[in-house]
């Protein structure tokens, strides 16, 4: 079985059709400053899950300025390359760290202000595993934009259910930002005093 193969089997999007994932027309109609306008500011570490090709990484290392970071996170080496040719030579060569993702783990040591997982969670078998992850990696009152596709891949139950999965780790909810053709939702890591009260 070749690995292409196996990554749809696990829904997971192979690394050829990772043009399909950043074009101008998904530009047009998942504007990335837009849809991240509100979460993003300067000198923020910001956390880019399932990054793909870097459709998000490079708006979000636009919006997080020279003195923030973002982490490119993702299962396949070979999406990952595909953003290191991208970036090469560029001013964001330094300001994105390239992740590799452990099998079904994150594995990121390193916290994060924000984090953004779009139209990847519905790709996690074990999501509880994947939250519990992403909550130890938000700094306290961080924010994590989850965005699923409508069409033919997340009903808004299938949706409800995996923000409840969310809240059980201890994430709280606010409505997420209109996109076009998708669920979103703003999770978010209580901050210290808040967690104290509790």
């Amino acid at each position: 079985m070749t690995l292409e193969i196996a990554n749809r089997r696990n829904h997971i999007c192979p690394v050829s059709l990772a043009g399909s994932l950043d074009n101008r027309f998904r530009r047009w109609l998942q504007n990335p400053e837009k849809i991240l306008e509100h979460y993003i500011k300067k000198g923020m570490t910001a956390l880019d899950m399932g990054c793909g090709p870097g459709f998000f990484t490079i708006a979000m290392a636009e919006m997080v300025g020279e003195s923030g970071r973002v982490i490119a996170a993702d299962v396949q080496e070979g999406m990952l390359q595909r953003l290191k040719n991208k970036i090469k030579g560029t001013e964001f060569e330094n300001r994105i760290t390239l992740h590799k993702c452990e099998g079904e783990k994150i594995k990121v040591s390193e916290q994060a202000d924000f984090a953004l997982a779009f139209y990847m969670v519905h790709e996690v078998p074990d999501k509880i595993r994947f939250f519990k992850e992403i909550f130890g990696v938000l700094k306290p009152a961080g924010k994590f934009l989850m965005v699923e596709p409508k069409l033919f891949h997340v009903s808004k139950k299938a949706f409800e259910n995996t923000v409840n999965n969310a809240m059980s780790i201890g994430f709280e909810v606010s409505e997420g930002p209109q996109i076009h053709l998708s669920r979103a939702v703003t999770l978010e890591k209580p901050g210290i005093a808040q967690a104290k009260i509790e």
